[in-house]
């Protein structure tokens, strides 16, 4: 009986250890306003030869479909 007792403590442990970066990411991400790492640059704004080069590429191809 006691090795059930063992077993269900270690893994009991072994979660916490393992669902500890989620709770704290969980933590972080409930401050400064859902936010969790503080002030970012949000994406696309900053210029990019690759973003541009794709913008570029996708419209040639709806181009290229909606004329046939």
């Amino acid at each position: 009986m006691s090795g059930v007792i063992v077993l269900f403590l270690g893994m009991v442990v072994l979660a916490a250890f393992s669902f500890a970066p989620l709770g704290y990411f969980i933590y972080k991400f409930s401050q400064k306003n859902a936010k969790p790492f503080g002030e970012i640059e949000p994406h696309g704004d900053s210029p990019s030869l690759v973003n541009d080069f794709a913008e570029k590429a996708i419209s040639l191809f709806k181009g290229l479909v909606s004329k046939k």
